[in-house]
């Protein structure tokens, strides 16, 4: 996604969210990688309905998790993240997606988000906790100014409709789940059953 000067009248802005003063980034080559490794490492754990901790051996690829919040179309639901940080964060943010299936005006078919706080207004006095936190306010309150998702952008203000259509959206997605289970399921029992006759 382009990403747009949110100081520019004529273009739609981002969702947005606190910021402090930005500081100074530093170049990749002068960046401590044990520096980044503990500051990642600091910030590992969990706090008001959301969650983040090292997937695998390696500390610069992470999974989070966020509860929907109270109140909200997604109370009761807890969508699973992705977190690809890059070598010289904090200086720069990392790569966030959803993992898990969400229909929402600022999040597309790839689980890609529209939140500023990721692009154009990082800061590297943000850490995990204030992105998970964003995006789960985001959940809420929405940008339908500059959607990725059009439809439920659309559909967002009608708060029936959009209920219909999130509904209908985790319906397809459960049955599409199931039946690749079964076929999976299907394929292991008659491996199971081919080598038990060849053995």
């Amino acid at each position: 996604m382009e990403v747009r000067n949110d100081r520019d009248d004529h273009h739609p802005r981002h969702h947005q969210s606190p910021t402090p003063s930005k500081q100074g980034k530093a170049p990749i080559n002068s960046v401590d990688t044990n520096s980044v490794t503990q500051r990642l490492q600091s910030e590992i754990g969990s706090d008001a309905g959301v969650s983040a901790f090292p997937e695998g051996e390696s500390i610069f690829t992470w999974i989070g998790t966020i509860e929907g919040g109270r109140g909200t179309m997604y109370e009761g639901l807890s969508y699973k993240l992705s977190l690809r940080f890059p070598l010289d964060y904090p200086f720069k943010p990392p790569q966030v997606k959803f993992e898990t299936m969400c229909f929402h005006p600022n999040v597309d078919q790839y689980g890609n988000i529209c939140l500023d706080i990721l692009q154009d207004k990082w800061s590297s006095a943000y850490d995990c906790r204030t992105i998970l936190l964003s995006i789960q306010s985001l959940l809420g309150e929405p940008n339908i100014d500059s959607p990725l998702n059009s439809s439920a952008a659309a559909l967002w203000n009608n708060q029936e409709a959009f209920s219909y259509f999130w509904k209908l959206h985790y319906s397809k997605m459960l049955k599409f789940f199931f039946k690749f289970t079964r076929h999976r399921l299907c394929m292991q029992l008659y491996m199971i059953t081919w080598l038990s006759l060849i053995l």
